[in-house]
Order: structure tokens, then C-alpha cells, then sequence
């Protein structure tokens, strides 16, 4: 990942010294496993855990050398691991193992870190839409079908169906997660041949997970799950982000992307103040969906296993959490900074001239005994009056001889807080998510 776009954090977590950190963690959880059991002499290994081995960049230099020599990078790894120890219990590391035992193993151990750090962004973007869709629960604006006006709805609720929409993505995310707990050190092609499933399952908890029944390798359906939920997640933000870009052109002018003293909008037109993190955002959603094709088609291997995929993942998995991770905590900042124009929303609301009410109205007449498509037709034709700035929906009808409502039932129907009265419902759910734990990853 680019530097403009990079966490830190997953920055860490996905390095090379983390990762061959991570595989020492593992190798030495199988020799305490083997020790305990009585399967290797407590005392002879003892030596391997009196002086930590510290894995910093000369470490991961001496690997990268012997990998120039091996061609392999788990099998330098081991070389350079056993020779950092002056015991002659060394001999034990890598012991009944295979490298798809540490490496399938320490990537789960990345992506469940990875997905962590995400679900501790995604739930502080919850608390951030929801809080701000109370804010604006009461502040009414139109609805839009086609792009074209229908009838009102207020930010709020907006707001309140993205935190919905949030809420179910961080469902996939934390059922990715709890897919990927998993690690296998069952050797060679799966079979158990050197250690036994319960010296497995003894080393495994140590490190905080669970046996995953595998092949060589740890099936990638898990893997793919864990792109597909970070890349339906991108989407649900990209989704948002498109909304706010259309709120913001210049015709609508309901929202506003925070701009900052000092800053450009562009290089030639000082009144620029473009959605450029919401586009920002739209793009990157792209990529990140990129990424499941390659997840889905690294599920077939060869027989108990190839190395097809590994590529893939070196690449993938980085770079699909350091993409959506930026978008979550991007968009974030945007909801959290928005700018709201309430009175431009009532403005537009107004400019539709009653023409969000044609429904009621039709309604209203279908209820009175009008045929549908008579009452259909009086009021489509009122509106197209509407339309010539002929006057107001309401007001046209009134005058309309065919229309079977009185002066006073009109005036009722023409009501904002009538078509809204229903949302409490929605703003409810919102409430019963308050109950749920967001920070609880289990």
C-alpha cells in the first residue's frame, strides 16, 4: 500500500517482522505442546524458552539471505531460527511440522488482529451515524427516486438506515473473523502423521485458536469470506459516499464536505469545493472489490495443496484491509464534519410546489370511491400544471371540479408532518442497537 493511504497499525501487523514473529511464536508453541505431553524431555527443551530470540530487521535480513539461497521462505526462516539458539534442543523447532503449519497458521493470526483494528473503526463510525442521525431526525428533506423528486423524507432517517446498513456489514465482519480463528498443525497433507489432533489442539490454544480441519493448507473459503465481507462493507460506504456527492453538487447544495482554512478546491477556479473525499472514497471501493475474484478463485487448489494462492494473499490481504480500513475511518471524519444545509433542504422542499403530496392526494380520492386511474389521471394532470409553474399541487386540485375532496381534506393532505409521522419505527431500531455491545468483537 501507498503511503498516502497506509495505517500504520496494519502496516505492523502485516510485516515481515511481525509475520516471522508470529511464526517463532508458533514453532515454540508446538515444542511447549510436544514438552507437556511428554512427547519430548521437558528438560532438554528448557533452554529454548529460558532467552527469547528477538526477531527485529537484522533477524528478517538473515532470512531474506538464506532465503536467496533456499528458495524457500519458511525453510530459511527455521535455518536462521535454529541457529539463533546455542542449545542443541534447537533441533526441535520445526519438529513433525510443515510449512503450511506456521504460515497458514500466522495468517490467520495477522487477519484476526487486521479485523480487530476494522471492527474497532466500524464501531466508532456506528456511534458517529448514529449520533448524528438523531441530530437530524427532525431536519426534513426530499427524497429522491431517478434522481428526481418524490416524496420528503429527513436526514436523520437517511443517516438511520446507513447505521442499519453499517450494523449488518459489521455482522459479516465479525462472522469473517470468527471463520479465520482458526490454525492447523496437522503436517504434511492433513493426516495428523506426526502430531497427534490433541497436541494440536493444546498448541493452537495457547496461541488463541482453534483446529481447523485442513488439507495441507486451511480451506480458503474462510480467506475469501474475510475479502468479501471487507469488500461489502467498502461498498456499503461507497454507496453513502455517492449520496453525499450528489447532495453536495451545485444545484442541490443540501451538504458539504468540511473544507479547511487555506485549502483548494482547485487549481484554476478559487470557488471550487469539490466532494473530494467522498469521490475519493467511490474509488477506492473499486479496488477493494477487485479483490474478491482472486479470493474466490483461490479456493481451488491442486489436490491437498498448491501454492497458487500464496501469491495472491502476500498481496491481498494487506492491501484489502489498508483500503477499507481508510474508508472506514475516512468516512468517519466525514459524517462526524458534514456540513448540513437544513434551510436549502426546506427550500427544496418547498420548490416542488406540492407536487411530493400526489400521492396522498391520490389515495385520497381512489378512498372516496374515484376509479384508480380517473383519480391517477386529475391529479398527473394537476401536476403537470405544477410543472408549467401553473401554481401549487394542492391549490390546482381545489379548482378542479373533478376532484372529490374538499378544500379542507387537501390542506390536510398537503401536511410534512403527516407523511413523516411513521419514522419513530426506524429511529426504535436504532435504539435496540444501543443495547448491543459494538466494541465486543466475540
Amino acid at each position: 500500500m501507498i503511503p498516502r493511504y497506509e495505517s500504520a497499525e496494519l502496516t505492523a501487523i502485516f510485516s515481515d517482522r511481525n509475520r516471522m514473529r508470529l511464526w517463532r511464536d508458533i514453532e515454540l508453541a508446538v515444542v511447549r505442546a510436544l514438552a507437556d505431553t511428554g512427547e519430548l524431555d521437558a528438560a532438554e527443551v528448557a533452554p529454548l524458552f529460558e532467552r527469547e530470540v528477538i526477531v527485529d530487521d537484522d533477524f528478517v535480513e538473515r532470512v531474506l539471505a538464506r532465503e536467496a539461497i533456499t528458495n524457500h521462505d519458511l525453510a530459511a526462516f527455521v535455518d536462521v531460527l535454529q541457529a539463533s539458539y546455542t542449545t542443541a534442543a534447537s533441533r526441535f523447532i520445526h519438529f513433525g511440522l510443515t510449512s503450511s503449519d506456521i504460515v497458514d497458521t500466522a495468517l490467520s493470526l495477522q487477519i484476526v488482529a487486521a479485523m480487530e483494528l476494522m471492527l474497532t473503526a466500524v464501531d466508532h463510525l456506528l456511534v458517529t451515524l448514529r449520533t448524528q442521525s438523531y441530530q437530524y431526525r427532525r431536519t426534513v428533506m426530499l427524497g429522491r427516486t431517478h434522481g428526481m423528486a418524490a416524496e420528503p423524507t429527513t436526514f436523520g432517517a437517511k443517516l438511520a438506515l446507513w447505521t442499519l446498513a453499517l450494523d449488518r456489514e459489521r455482522v459479516r465482519l465479525v462472522r469473517a473473523r470468527r471463520q479465520m480463528a482458526v490454525g492447523k498443525l496437522s503436517g504434511a497433507v492433513g493426516t495428523y502423521s506426526n502430531i497427534t489432533p490433541a497436541l494440536e489442539a493444546r498448541a493452537l490454544a495457547s496461541l488463541g485458536l482453534d483446529p481447523a480441519p485442513s488439507t495441507q493448507v486451511i480451506g480458503r473459503d474462510r480467506h475469501s469470506e474475510v475479502i468479501m465481507a471487507l469488500a461489502s462493507t467498502a461498498a456499503m460506504i461507497e454507496s453513502c459516499a455517492l449520496e453525499i456527492r450528489h447532495l453536495a453538487r451545485s444545484e442541490v447544495m443540501e451538504v458539504q464536505e468540511p473544507f479547511a482554512p487555506g485549502q483548494k478546491g482547485s487549481s484554476a477556479m478559487p470557488h471550487k469545493r469539490n466532494p473530494i473525499l467522498a469521490e475519493r472514497l467511490c474509488g477506492m471501493a473499486r479496488l477493494a472489490r477487485s479483490f474478491v475474484v482472486p479470493a474466490l478463485e483461490d479456493v481451488s487448489l491442486w489436490h491437498e495443496r498448491d501454492i497458487s494462492h500464496s501469491s495472491v494473499e502476500r498481496m491481498m490481504f494487506p492491501d484489502a484491509f489498508q483500503l477499507v480500513y481508510y474508508m472506514v475511518t475516512r468516512f468517519d471524519r466525514l459524517i462526524a464534519d458534514l456540513v448540513v444545509y437544513d434551510e436549502t433542504m426546506a427550500k427544496n422542499v418547498a420548490n416542488t410546489h406540492g407536487l411530493i403530496y400526489s400521492q396522498s392526494l391520490l389515495l385520497a380520492m381512489v378512498r372516496s370511491g374515484l376509479d384508480r386511474d380517473v383519480a391517477y389521471r386529475i391529479v398527473q394532470e394537476a401536476t403537470t400544471q405544477v410543472l408549467n409553474d401553473a401554481g401549487e399541487l394542492g391549490e390546482l386540485l381545489m379548482k378542479d371540479e373533478r376532484c372529490p375532496l374538499s378544500a379542507d381534506q387537501i390542506e390536510a393532505l398537503t401536511s410534512l408532518d403527516r407523511l413523516l409521522v411513521n419514522l419513530d419505527p426506524l429511529f426504535d431500531r436504532l435504539r435496540a442497537l444501543e443495547g448491543s455491545q459494538w466494541i465486543s468483537i466475540s
